[in-house]
């Protein structure tokens, strides 16, 4: 996607060296989400190149993300051929599924072994934007943040693939806890809990994840997506598929050091 079309959703992209940046820019509105931004979201992740290492997903301004944009709900909105969630109402129950399938990949492609994805997250993380960071490998979070899943407060679902990583991080109890009662979580809270690897001051938030990044992207990239990949599915297999997983991988990892040697 062009800079012009990604602006018109609300996105910014920028790639420095092996580090890509993707900046929610619509702060005027708290970087509130549309479809149209998902759909978006989807596309960029699958154009991102291989030389890509470290996916950094931020929000302009002083909040990362208001969540969805009210604006989206409302059945008088999309005149102007907006696509809206209001209009899922028209489908049949397979073709709203179908759709949100498809803006679902606007946060999967987040979880590709190709790269490590981080969240740098000042403000509110509301609803999509708590589900947008909870997509991400690692959140790095300002002292201000303030995480909340605000699905059930309008009678809905987390649905933006947030339920999963959710109870990985926290536990069963503590997400259904955090999801049904749909309050606010604290960044020191968040960083007790496992929802954030790290909180830091809000003027030190940039240079947190500038330090990370390279840190990401300093040993083979071979070495990071095979651990990724690893750790990723570990804690749905058994221990002897773990361990063919791990030789596997290793003779890999050996084949190509050896080569490079």
């Amino acid at each position: 996607m062009t800079p012009e079309e990604l602006g018109a959703v609300g996105l910014r992209f920028e790639v420095a060296g092996p580090v890509a940046t993707i900046t929610l820019d619509r702060p005027e509105v708290r970087n509130a989400q549309t479809p149209a931004m998902w759909r978006a979201l989807a596309e960029l992740g699958r154009g991102l190149s291989d030389d890509v290492r470290v996916v950094v997903v931020t929000g302009a301004g002083e909040t990362f993300s208001a969540g969805l944009d009210r604006a989206m709900l409302d059945p008088r909105s999309g005149g102007d051929g907006q696509e809206t969630v209001a209009g899922l109402l028209a489908m049949s129950d397979q073709e709203v599924a179908d759709t949100i399938d498809a803006y679902q990949e606007g946060f999967t492609f987040l979880r590709d072994p190709r790269f490590v994805s981080v969240a740098k997250v000042r403000g509110y993380a509301v609803g999509a934007g708590f589900q947008l960071a909870l997509s991400c490998d690692l959140v790095v979070a300002a002292e201000d943040a303030q995480f909340c899943m605000k699905e059930s407060a309008l009678g809905l679902v987390p649905d933006l693939t947030g339920t999963k990583p959710l109870v990985e991080a926290v536990g069963y109890a503590r997400a259904l806890e955090i999801c049904a009662t749909a309050r606010m979580v604290g960044a020191q809270e968040a960083a007790r809990i496992g929802l954030a690897q790290a909180v830091v001051p809000g003027d030190q938030l940039d240079a947190a994840v500038e330090q990370l990044a390279g840190a990401l992207t300093a040993p083979m990239v071979g070495a990071v997506r095979e651990t990724k990949a690893l750790l990723q599915g570990a804690a749905g297999r058994s221990l002897e598929d773990q361990r063919r997983l791990e030789r596997e991988a290793q003779v890999r990892r050996f084949r190509e050091v050896a080569g490079g040697a």
